[in-house]
This record gives C-alpha cells, structure tokens and sequence, in this order.
C-alpha cells in the first residue's frame, strides 16, 4: 500500500514538473489594452504638412510618425471652428445633435463623452493643454494634466512633460488629450526667420501680397513649434517604455486663421490630417483615402478599447480601416457653418465624396464677413492687403470676390481643382450633379433637423458650469 502510495505521489510530481508547464505555456496571456495618446493641432493648414505634400516646411517628426502608420488623406471637420471641431471629437455626434453649432456655443448639458465611454472600458481619460471645450464638467469629466498651455490665444506656449510623464505611466490604460495651441493665432512663438517671405509657396487662393507672405512666416513658425511638441511625445512615449503598447493619433483640427480657411467650408478650412501609429495592428508607411470624419473617432476609440457601440452617435467607427480590412468608410461628408458670432449671418451647408464637393450658400445675397479678420480698418491683416491690391488687380478682384460674394450653389471637382477655383454649378453639364448632391445634403439636414438660416442667429448663452 506505501508503494503504491509512493507510485502515485511520484507520477503526481512528474506530470506536475514537466505536463503543467507545458500546459501553462499554452495558455494565452492576457493582452494588456492599448494606451492612447492623440495629439491635436490647432488651425492647422494640414496641406503644409510635408508628408501631406507641403513644399514651404519640412515637418519632420510628423513624417516620421506616417512613416511608421496610416496617414488619412480624406478626414473631414463638419464645422471649421475650434469649439464645434472638439466637441464633435470628443462625443461622435454632429454640431446640431452636439449643440455646439455656433463657435463658442457650449455643448447639450445631458450629453456623455469619449470620458464616459472609455471609463466604462476600464481607461482613464485625461487631458492637457488647450481646454475651452471641456465644459460643462458633468459631460467632460477629464483629468486635467499640467504641462501644456490652455490658452489658445497666449503669447507663450511654454510646455513641461513631467505630469505628462507621469499620468503615462499609471497602472491602468489611459487616453490622453495632448491639445497644442499651435498653429493658432497670433502667431507670436518659434522662429520666423527660418523662412524666406520670398521663397514661400502660397495657397492657389490667396492673395499675393507683402503682409501676406510675412505672416505667413509667422505662422510656419508654429507649425515648426507643433511638429517639435509632436516629438517630444515620441521621445517620451520610447524613454519611458510605452512606445510599443500605446496608439499615437495626430490629428490637424481645422484649417488657419487666413481668408478662405478656418470659419468655411471650403477645403482649406474642412480638409484635415490625421496619422495613426498602433503598432502590431496598422501597417507602417501606409495611406487610405476612406472618408472619415471627427464624429468618427469617438466610437473607433471605443471599439479598439473593446467597448460596445454607442447607440444614437452620429460617427461609427473605422477600426477596419486601420487594420486594413477595408478601404472605404463613408460614402459622404457633410458641412455646417453659422457665422454668428464672427460675423454678421451667412450659413453655408456641403457634402461630399471622393470626386466632387457642393458647398450651398443659404444666404447668398449677404456679404460674407468675418470680424477677426476681415475688418479693413486694420491694417495688420492680409485681407486689408488683398481688398487694396483688388482695386487695381482683375485677378486680386476674383480671389477677394470669391470669399466676399457668393452664388447660392458651388460645385467642384476636388481632383483637379483642390483649391476650388473653379465653380460647376452654372454650368449646364453639371446639373444632374448639382442636384444629385443637393439632395444628399438636404436629407443629411433633414436627418439632422437642420433648419438652415434660422440657426445662424444670436443665441441665449447658457451660465458657466
């Protein structure tokens, strides 16, 4: 009986010294979740961008970060303006479902966020840096970490990466915000005598003039500054040994603060950038022309955090398309824009795909008119320069006619003609298209309760929570 007992204690400690190991080894370890860090510009002219194929800047840690992910050639801003931009980013849903369709509008206080979201999938959701599209707090309960400027409008944007350092660091997964204020207006940090005025390629739309050329130095000035605070996050991300599990998302918000970009809904002011490195997962030195827009990106976090979809978001989203199991997402992209308060009313809706792109002025009677700038009273704007050059310039005249005054319906084929310079919509050949997508914006307007001009009015602010 004691040898049998033996026996079995024996085979007992064999198989538990050479099967249970082998056992053990097969099992699969438990993927940690991805950590995520998107990094956000601010009135960015994305088509500045070198890797996006800007020829005035070579913008180099941004290259090197679509060297090693997908770069997006087609992801669009419903509205060109920061406050709307963010809060579509930030809850998947559209400006008129948001409630912030007018710029500095405040968002639906009953709303969730991205917060909510990825909490629920076991993240902490923080953020640094410019904050005007954090409130109310009971919808964006981020955790607010020091380090970079929150002030779009500061002189300085002065930045330290200890907290950063430290909330990447945690236990837990975490999404971090890093919200620069660059390229924003005034344009008063980096170093703009690394450009020659005179060397400078200018946007097909603007108008060629001395001020022009000299701000614009000024502004490359910080996008020099934005691409060196996007490495300075890679090289912390690989210092502190998280480079391999977190996703870096570059996003270039909407576009700058020059005639015909931000506050429009041409492309200079709708067309963005965004670049993903997840490595493992998304192809190194790749592209997809899919069709994205910000409402998009909410719900592609929740679904690589392993959450379930959100019910009710306007965006869905795009993690097949990282992963290269599909190439197409949306078949259209639409646009908002309520002047007030910039300006005096002049709403304006688009949509578009691949190929073509219908801007609808609501009120194509009215001046087009945006306070900031567009006053030539002063003279430290551009366009001050551009209206007195008009005066004796026939295609000066064009380009500033062109922003000013508008038809009721705009019609471009984006391919050939990126910079929308050359409207269709009068032409008889291209009425079919013409009403084609007229009637893909009315019934996205429709879908959205889109009352057109009558949103373009002043509105009650609701008290700071």
């Amino acid at each position: 009986m004691i040898k049998n007992m033996r026996e079995r204690i024996g085979s007992l400690f064999l198989f538990m010294l050479f099967v249970c190991p082998v056992l053990h080894a097969e099992q699969p370890a438990k993927q940690k979740k991805p950590n995520i860090i998107i990094i956000m510009a601010d009135d960015l002219d994305s088509r500045q961008l070198s890797c996006y194929g800007g020829e005035n800047i070579q913008t180099k840690n941004i290259d090197a970060l679509a060297d090693q992910g997908v770069k997006f050639n087609s992801i669009i801003a419903s509205e060109a303006m920061c406050v709307p931009t963010r809060a579509s980013l930030f809850t998947g849903l559209y400006p008129l479902k948001h409630g912030a369709y007018q710029n500095h509008k405040p968002v639906y206080n009953h709303l969730k966020s991205v917060v909510h979201y990825l909490n629920d999938a076991g993240y902490r959701v923080g953020l640094t840096g410019k904050n005007h599209v954090t409130k109310p707090v009971s919808v964006f309960p981020f955790d607010h970490v020091p380090g970079f400027q929150p002030n779009c409008v500061a002189k300085t944007d002065d930045y330290t990466l200890d907290s950063v350092k430290q909330y990447i660091q945690q236990q837990d997964p975490f999404c971090l915000f890093v919200m620069s204020i660059n390229p924003h207006a005034p344009w008063t940090v980096g170093d703009p005598s690394e450009f020659d005025p005179a060397q400078l390629k200018l946007p097909a739309h603007w108008v060629d003039t001395e001020l022009t050329r000299k701000q614009f130095c000024s502004y490359l000035a910080e996008v020099r500054r934005l691409d060196n605070q996007v490495g300075d996050i890679m090289k912390l991300l690989k210092e502190t040994g998280q480079e391999d599990n977190t996703i870096l998302i570059f996003l270039g918000e909407q576009g700058p603060q020059f005639p015909g970009g931000k506050w429009n809904l041409y492309d200079n002011g709708q067309k963005s950038s965004m670049i993903v490195r997840w490595p493992g997962k998304v192809k190194a030195h790749t592209e997809t022309n899919a069709i994205v827009q910000y409402e998009d990106i909410t719900p592609t976090l929740i679904d690589i955090a392993g959450g379930k979809p959100v019910v009710g978001l306007d965006g869905y989203s795009f993690k097949s398309v990282l992963e290269g199991q599909k190439d197409n997402h949306r078949a259209f992209a639409f646009g908002i824009h309520n002047n007030i308060p910039e300006g005096p009313a002049y709403p304006i809706r688009s949509v578009r795909d691949h190929q073509y792109k219908l801007i609808r002025n609501l009120t194509p009677d009215s001046t087009y008119y945006i306070k900031y700038m567009m006053n030539t009273q002063r003279d430290d704007l551009a366009w001050t320069t551009w209206v007195q050059k008009a005066e004796e310039d026939s295609q000066a005249q064009k380009l500033v006619n062109r922003i000013a005054h508008r038809p009721a319906y705009e019609l471009y084929d984006i391919v050939q003609d990126p910079y929308e310079l050359n409207n269709l919509a009068a032409q008889p050949k291209y009425q079919t298209l013409v009403m084609k997508y007229a009637q893909q914006l009315q019934n996205w307007m429709a879908q959205q309760g889109d009352q057109g001009a009558a949103l373009d009015i002043p509105i009650k602010r609701q008290k700071k929570q």
